[in-house]
């Protein structure tokens, strides 16, 4: 059975799928779409313009599809789409897209901790974590299973690749290659997250050539460019590896981590 608390305000015209739970002091707005199984905390604040899947768990205060703090913002019809499983914690602020996508999309089974900020038009992937006041701005796309330390600061346009370990406070003002750990006042290269890695199934033999093909990139004399050359010469072109060399070819224009 579905539970709304007395003290919650839920619009006649919100879609509501089965065993929802809303708290008290939450409000829920027409057109807003709840999956089957979803847990709304108190005081949660639900735009019409999102859509959640089943079994998200929205905590305290935290804010959802409010419209973007962009000024080009003109009052477009845009979404806020929340994958299943996922947990939003206390007071984090997911904005909707604009019309350069339409939408802000945040995958399945991901953590999103308190004082998280999710801009508009960002998309992350499924088992993405941000811990404690992460802040994105606009257009940050996060690949599948990278894990964001507290209060790490990412630049609009910036995308973060598969498997990413950002250390607490980093700056991130470019992109970041799949598969490393990152950290200092500014991103740099602190290894591969072979740990992560491991955790998640990767042979020793895909780590080793993964560590290869990045001390190409970061431990050696060549420039990207040169690097990529390099590997693709020298080094066994496993599926992980492709990974690298097409995240790095396709993304030169933003810049990628030195």
């Amino acid at each position: 059975m579905t539970k709304i608390h007395e003290l919650a305000c839920v619009a006649e015209g919100a879609e509501l799928g089965e065993n929802v739970e809303v708290g008290p002091f939450a409000v829920v707005e027409s057109g807003a779409v709840i999956g089957d199984g979803c847990k709304i905390g108190p005081h949660v604040y639900i735009t019409q313009w999102v859509r959640l899947a089943e079994n998200v768990v929205v905590t305290k205060g935290a804010s959802l599809g409010t419209e973007p703090q962009d000024l080009k913002f003109e009052g477009e019809a845009t979404t806020l789409e929340v994958g299943a499983r996922t947990v939003i914690r206390e007071f984090a602020t997911l904005n909707r897209g604009t019309k350069a996508s339409k939408r802000t999309v945040v995958g399945e089974d991901c953590l999103l901790m308190a004082y998280s900020h999710v801009a508009h038009d960002c998309h992350l992937g499924d088992n993405v974590i941000l811990a404690n006041a992460v802040n994105m701005g606009g257009h940050v796309h996060i690949d599948d299973w990278a894990i964001i330390g507290g209060m790490v600061p990412i630049h609009q346009f910036v995308r973060i690749g598969k498997h990413v370990m950002i250390g607490g406070g980093t700056q991130v003002p470019y992109d970041i290659p799949p598969f490393v750990r990152v950290a200092g006042h500014r991103a740099e290269y602190h290894g591969i997250n072979s740990i992560g890695l491991r955790r998640r199934g990767f042979t020793d033999e895909a780590i080793n050539t993964i560590k290869r093909a990045y001390r190409s990139m970061y431990r050696s004399s060549m420039n990207i460019p040169q690097a990529l050359e390099a590997i693709k010469k020298d080094i066994d072109l496993i599926p992980e590896v492709q990974e690298i060399l097409e995240f790095v070819e396709s993304r030169q224009d933003r810049g990628i981590m030195k």
